[in-house]
């Protein structure tokens, strides 16, 4: 590497990345997601089309774990506690055992209709079965979904990396599982238990440092907040426990705990994990030769996604939702929602870099099964979810961002007043802020004036709120509160 073969690279590298920015605008308008023209635009940039080649699997396993770190840190951080919490049973329910019946399912399916051995039948089980983070994150979130759908559906693709990534490793290292179910068992419950305590105490002891420390520029809290998020993982990887869960959890933690400049926080790493999709499918991309594929890659491809789609996933909902009592329109949902992405194609590249016989062909099955998965469950997903009810109204949540004023123990709070707030015609007097916090500016149409008790607030403002910061939490509770049901917050139920 020189000088002038940087040059280039970062040359190729940003025309790249801006294509791929450009691609998202387009995806949206033909509605389909964004991750099908990275993996085409990685093909095109392969040696089958421009002649860039890639076929380091080992690399490719690397670099895809590294990408899903920070897709998990962005999820987590964007995560609210309160969606979770209700729908928490049903994710870990999802991510363990409904992972177990899917692997079953399609590893007789691929046994005995497709006549893999059995190693093989389980690999492309293992591969197939866990959601994809990337996927989730990105096309479900602009549904509106229901709080505990979205949150179980998170839950899940966040924590069932543990026990997939276990056994496709052991499936495909030489001896494979020599411990039996029993011993596998064992060791996925170690590696969630473990890597989620570890979760939580890096994300509690990150958030009461963040909280003590005023760091000199507000871009380092973003910073911070990702070193400490990829801390957890490294550090319960070295342990033997779950990384991935370790990750999600210490995110989660983070992006529920009051922190200064959370929404900046929150927007560095959804950019970020943007960067992190885009070189990951396209590096996936690359790695594809479509000079191999043949007929029955493609036909297994779709055979392993038609017992997945119509079989494998209900079945699975079902059985976890039986000591749940779910409704059977959010079963429905659920049963479909199980988006496939960039973790199906990282786990296929693991038995390729172990030079497991057959991986290649196993590979292209599973990218043909994500493409084809992609292409028909992602765009049904809005109508599916309208036509079984369980969508909701936009939230009416205000913005809140804060910055700490250390000389005075006091918190400088930027409130945004979104389009769906209650918070529309309620007047300062009205908010009933604790004693000494005030409305100190409010932004209006790019002119700034002092308010008064009397000045009612419109959709659009921005407020500068001042509070002390023993009232941070209670200034921010009722202001929410106020967003969500009004000037009469006080006495109104949950339900408005």
């Amino acid at each position: 590497m020189d000088a002038d073969s940087l040059d280039r690279m970062l040359l190729a590298g940003s025309v790249t990345l801006l294509l791929a920015i450009l691609a998202v605008r387009a995806s949206l308008r033909i509605g389909l997601p964004s991750l099908l023209i990275y993996l085409a635009m990685g093909v095109l940039l392969g040696e089958s089309v421009l002649g860039i080649r890639f076929d380091d699997a080992k690399t490719a396993h690397a670099l895809g774990f590294a990408a899903l770190v920070v897709i998990l840190t962005e999820g987590g951080l964007t995560t609210k506690w309160s969606d979770v919490r209700p729908s928490l049973r049903v994710g870990l329910l999802l991510a363990t055992l409904g992972i177990a019946v899917s692997v079953i399912v399609v590893a007789l399916v691929a046994h005995y209709v497709l006549g893999l051995p059995w190693e093989l039948a389980l690999l492309v089980g293992a591969i197939t079965s866990p959601t994809d983070a990337a996927a989730v994150f990105t096309v479900l979130r602009s549904v509106p979904l229901r709080p505990s759908l979205r949150g179980a559906l998170e839950v899940e693709s966040g924590l069932n990396d543990a026990p997939t990534v276990l056994l496709v490793v052991l499936l495909s290292a030489p001896g494979g599982i020599d411990g039996g179910a029993l011993g596998f068992a064992g060791i996925v419950v170690y590696e969630l238990a473990g890597g989620v305590l570890l979760g939580v105490l890096v994300g509690w002891a990150g958030a009461w440092v963040l909280r003590r420390v005023a760091l000199p520029a507000s871009g380092l809290y973003p910073i911070t907040v990702l070193a400490i998020a990829v801390l957890s993982y490294a550090g319960a990887s070295a342990l033997h426990a779950s990384g991935f869960a370790a990750v999600y959890v210490t995110a989660l933690w983070l992006g529920n705990a009051d922190l200064p400049h959370r929404t900046s926080t929150r927007s560095f790493a959804e950019g970020f994990a943007w960067l992190a999709q885009i070189g990951l499918f396209i590096m996936l991309g690359l790695l594809v030769s479509p000079s191999q594929f043949r007929i029955e890659h493609l036909a297994g491809g779709v055979v392993i996604g038609a017992v997945l789609t119509l079989l494998a996933r209900p079945l699975s909902v079902v059985i976890c939702a039986l000591p749940l009592r779910m409704p059977w329109r959010e079963q429905g949902f659920l049963s479909l929602a199980g988006l496939r992405g960039a973790v199906p194609i990282v786990l296929a590249a693991i038995p390729v870099a172990e030079d497991v016989p057959r991986s290649v062909d196993v590979f292209n099955v599973v990218f043909v099964l994500v493409v084809v998965l992609t292409v028909v469950t992602s765009p049904a997903l809005p109508w599916l979810a309208t036509r079984l009810g369980v969508v909701e109204e936009r939230s009416r949540d205000a913005e809140v961002e804060a910055a700490p004023l250390e000389r005075i123990a006091a918190d400088l709070l930027q409130v945004r007043i979104t389009q769906q707030s209650r918070l529309h015609g309620v007047e300062i007097g009205e908010l009933r802020l604790t004693p000494g916090t005030s409305v100190s500016l409010i932004v209006r149409d790019e002119t700034s004036f002092t308010p008064d008790v009397r000045t009612s607030l419109r959709r659009g403002d921005e407020l500068l709120v001042v509070t002390p910061r023993r009232d941070r939490d209670a200034t921010e509770r009722r202001l929410q509160e106020v967003s969500r049901r009004g000037r009469l917050a006080r006495w109104a139920r949950d339900d408005g």
